[in-house]
């Protein structure tokens, strides 16, 4: 089944990505390959030198476009070709970019085509670098940093780690995932949230029957983890409360680990009066085990669990004191909007949230969801299939034209 459009991150943006001569250059076709897969057209500017590790031909090859390596092409004069790029770009990334490269924008040298482009934008301008330890920690370098710094550039800090020279230290590129939050934050960006705290909870959650089993479900998190970012992004201050996964998320973000219904109660409960909206999209557990056995069970025949209510955390916050903004999920295979509106007045939510999985394209461990939201002014609004991403922008554009303006 086909997604409708803008399904991704960066779908119609434009981004110029400018590769300088680093050992760390062929990381930069993973960079591109996810910044694709995000939806992005991607257009390659190469310095000279770092054709000396990597060749043009492979970012051809990806992109299927020119790749520019020199400021003046052989037997053909193309006018002003500098600007038209710049002004095409929603956003420059410098990926590894060299301390050579960073010295010539901070000085104002234009004298190839990448740095002739980043004179000529007005689009923002995202520094990834790579390098040597003694060179990241040089001080004309870290002068040009934080020059350029204070005009406005984007840098995505350096890793510690082992480097081509042997050492070990500050240096290394950036992992992807932390390039690319430095690319969604420049051109997703901005302020409609600002001042607002959100509390998103997401994943599953564990109750041990004994020191290696334990009861759980389905859930991998990436709704909650996409509601958490999408908010981010509009400049709320975010608190991610989430159960067991495998899911990262930005550094920005205030990550909050926790394992059981319990202590998921106990982070959700204890927030909440500092929040202005909760978003509670974890699959939190509705049974534990009354004992935990300290050793491993032992196989049998049969196995008989005697199991107690965990606290319904949503029902708790019905009658707390603090009234701010409560969005809740329901996940029902049956009577799903009977059910879903049952929960929105009882819990005393504000919106809630309606998947009914199918196993393949919607529910736990999909790219995507088909959500229908159900408002508690009667408002009912089903939502076409979209990546889990786009769902999230849905679910926040509601909040912010609905609840946020008219509570």
């Amino acid at each position: 089944m086909k997604m409708g459009a803008m399904n991704k991150r960066l779908d119609g943006k434009h981004i110029l990505l400018g590769i300088t001569g680093s050992i760390a250059a062929y990381k930069a076709v993973d960079v591109l390959r996810r910044l694709q897969k995000e939806g992005a057209e991607v257009r390659v500017v190469m310095t000279e030198a770092t054709q000396k590790f990597i060749a043009p031909l492979t970012f051809e090859t990806l992109t299927g476009a020119e790749v520019v390596t020199t400021m003046f092409p052989a037997q053909r004069t193309i006018r002003t070709r500098h600007v038209k790029w710049a002004e095409w770009a929603d956003c420059l990334l410098i990926c590894p970019a060299t301390a050579n490269l960073v010295g010539k924008i901070a000085s104002g040298i234009a004298d190839d085509f990448l740095s002739t482009i980043v004179m000529a934008s007005r689009a923002p301008v995202i520094i990834a670098p790579a390098m040597d330890y003694e060179m990241v920690q040089n001080r004309i370098y870290l002068d040009n940093c934080k020059k350029l710094t204070d005009y406005g550039y984007i840098f995505v800090d350096t890793q510690e780690g082992e480097l081509a020279s042997g050492a070990v230290g500050p240096g290394r590129l950036a992992e992807p995932p932390a390039i690319l939050d430095s690319v969604y934050g420049a051109i997703l960006g901005n302020e409609t949230w600002k001042g607002k705290k959100v509390l998103v909870s997401a994943g599953p959650t564990r109750e041990a029957l004994d020191p290696v089993r334990y009861l759980t479900n389905h859930s991998s998190g990436k709704m909650g983890f996409a509601m958490a970012e999408a908010a981010f992004l509009r400049g709320a201050e975010v608190t991610l409360v989430s159960g067991p996964t495998d899911l990262r998320v930005r550094k920005e973000i205030e990550r909050i680990d926790v394992v059981t219904a319990s202590e998921m109660t106990d982070a959700i409960l204890s927030r909440w009066p500092e929040q202005d909206i909760l978003i509670m999209s974890a699959a939190v557990s509705d049974f534990a085990p009354i004992e935990t056995s300290g050793q491993k069970i032992k196989k049998g025949d049969t196995l008989q669990i005697a199991l107690k209510k965990t606290t319904d955390i949503l029902g708790a916050l019905a009658e707390h004191p603090h009234q701010g903004i409560k969005v809740g999920f329901a996940l029902e295979t049956e009577n799903g909007e009977a059910n879903a509106l049952e929960k929105l007045k009882s819990k005393k939510l504000d919106l809630i949230c309606l998947n009914q999985p199918d196993g393949k394209t919607t529910g736990f461990g999909t790219e995507t969801n088909q959500i229908t939201l159900l408002d508690k002014t009667g408002s009912r609004n089903v939502l076409p299939l979209m990546t889990k991403w786009a769902a999230a922008e849905a679910i926040l554009d509601h909040i912010d034209s609905w609840v946020c303006q008219k509570k």
